[in-house]
C-alpha cells in the first residue's frame, strides 16, 4: 500500500487534464514505476536520464526524501526534498516528469504539492531549488510559483528561493 502525502484541508491539486496529483511515498508497489520515470531527450542535460538515480541518492545519502508523483492512476514523475539544518532551508531537487506526461501541468501540480507539504512543517522558513541557466522553461515555472533568484549558485545551477510565511505566535 502506498502512502499519499497531501494536505486534505487545502483540497486537491490537479493537472491540466483534471487529474488529482499527489506525492506518494516510495513503496514496494510503486518503486519500479518511479525508477523508470524518464524525461524528454532534450532535458537530459538538466536532469538524470532516469529517476532511478535520484532514488539511489535518497536511499544511500541519508539526506534526501524521494516521492513519486501520481497523476490520477499514473506515476508521472519523481521529486525529492531535503532539510538543511545549518541554515533552516528545505531544498527541492530531482524533479523529473516523464516525457509522455509533460505539458499537462504535472510539474506545476507536483511543485504546488511539495510547497504545500513543506510549508506546513513548523521548521520551514524557506524552500530552495536550483536550475541550470539554460533551462528557461523550468525557471519560468519556478518564478510563476514565487521562487526568486538568490544570486547564489550550486555547482553551475542558479539557486532560487521561496520564503515561507511563519504564523505569528
Amino acid at each position: 500500500m502506498t502512502q499519499q502525502i497531501a494536505d486534505p484541508i487545502a483540497g486537491p491539486i490537479t493537472d491540466r487534464l483534471g487529474r488529482v496529483v499527489v506525492l506518494e511515498g516510495i513503496s514496494e508497489d510503486n518503486w519500479r514505476a518511479v525508477a523508470d520515470v524518464a524525461p524528454a531527450d532534450d532535458q537530459r542535460r538538466f536532469v538524470a536520464a532516469l529517476a532511478a538515480r535520484y532514488l539511489l541518492l535518497s536511499l544511500n545519502g541519508g539526506v534526501w526524501t524521494s516521492v513519486g508523483v501520481r497523476a490520477g492512476d499514473t506515476i508521472a514523475g519523481h521529486l525529492m526534498w531535503a532539510y538543511d539544518a545549518e541554515d533552516g532551508t528545505h531544498w527541492v531537487g530531482g524533479m523529473v516528469v516523464s516525457a509522455p506526461e509533460q505539458g499537462r501541468g504535472v510539474g506545476r501540480a507536483a511543485l504546488r504539492a511539495v510547497i504545500q507539504r513543506l510549508s506546513a512543517l513548523p521548521e520551514c522558513r524557506e524552500i530552495r531549488l536550483s536550475c541550470h541557466p539554460d533551462n528557461t522553461a523550468a525557471a519560468r515555472l519556478y518564478a510563476s510559483l514565487g521562487f526568486r533568484a538568490t544570486g547564489e549558485y550550486e555547482d553551475e545551477e542558479a539557486v532560487m528561493a521561496l520564503p515561507v510565511r511563519v504564523p505569528a505566535v
